[in-house]
């Protein structure tokens, strides 16, 4: 059962440009340590699309090992359908809990192709499956529905933002007679989801990604335990002082959304490396202004904990 803080980790790589095992090991290890309700490694924030197979599978059962059973570990999977399921196979035979089916790259899809795509997908695995829209992967009403039917789809993330769209998919996926009769879960997948928890949670969806927790795990529960609790003055506080201002550095550049996070991952003495081409890691002075926003954050949670 995943709940509270999900954690997507960086993933790691050498000067030399492998896999850094050992730092993610340390890196997943930390993330659960801190509460983490479930780690989603090889996913966007790790690098999903710059990993090859046997990277690939390394990285899941690197985590699955530092997990230790504590939390549940999904792994990221998508791409060409062949390469999908073997993706799939391979996170199966990592250990791995369950998947997060990411959309096909450079493509735009009809629903009906985006359904034949997670049908074929899933029938390449036992793992349960969480479908992930974003980016050109856009299911209609009646697609979402159709996905979540499926018996190994336990979950829908969003990564669109279209919360009137969105809305229509819970109730008709939550109301529909198969796919409402199970335990099916919605999840916030917008980048730096905690600026659009509040909305989200507006129509039933409380579960998210959070890339924060990857380096400011402080920060990351304490929003989680003021949203949970309905403590809004803390909410809108940690969003004005830290999550609006890093949201606003992330948009400067294309790829920030991972570039920053691991950066910040580095900033805290984590030596998780840059990011693989076409990503860039952060220029000099947005460094210098993500270090300032972090201290900012870190600064609002002291001062809330002594309240």
């Amino acid at each position: 059962m995943l709940d509270g803080v999900l954690f997507f980790p960086v993933t790691p790589f050498t000067p030399e440009d492998s896999v850094d095992l050992p730092i993610l090991s340390e890196h997943v290890r930390r993330g659960v340590d801190a509460g983490a309700g479930g780690v989603f490694v090889a996913c966007g924030t790790g690098e999903f699309h710059a990993l090859e197979p046997r990277e690939y599978a390394d990285v899941v059962r690197t985590a699955v090992a530092a997990a230790g059973g504590r939390v549940p570990v999904y792994a990221g999977a998508g791409g060409s359908l062949p390469l999908a399921r073997a993706f799939a196979r391979a996170a199966a035979e990592a250990g791995a809990d369950g998947l997060l089916l990411m959309p096909p790259y450079m493509v735009q899809a009809p629903a009906a192709g985006l359904v034949a795509y997670v049908t074929q997908v899933t029938a390449a695995t036992d793992l349960p499956v969480i479908v992930y829209q974003r980016g050109g992967a856009r299911f209609d009403v009646a697609s979402a529905v159709e996905v979540a039917r499926l018996p190994k789809v336990v979950g829908f993330k969003d990564g669109l933002g279209d919360l009137d769209q969105l809305s229509r998919i819970v109730t008709a996926v939550r109301t529909d007679a198969v796919a409402g009769a199970k335990d099916f879960r919605f999840f916030n997948g917008m980048p730096t989801a905690e600026g659009t928890v509040p909305a989200y949670r507006g129509i039933g969806i409380d579960l998210y990604s959070s890339a924060v927790f990857c380096f400011a795990p402080e920060i990351s529960l304490a929003f989680h335990r003021a949203v949970t609790t309905g403590d809004d003055k803390t909410v809108q506080k940690l969003l004005a002082g830290f999550f609006h201002p890093l949201i606003a550095l992330r948009e400067r550049t294309p790829g920030y959304a991972v570039s920053l996070v691991k950066a910040a991952v580095r900033l805290g003495g984590l030596d998780v490396g840059g990011v693989r081409p076409p990503l860039i890691d952060p220029a000099p002075e947005d460094l210098a202004e993500l270090a300032r926003i972090v201290e900012a954050g870190r600064a609002l949670v002291t001062a809330e904990a002594a309240r």
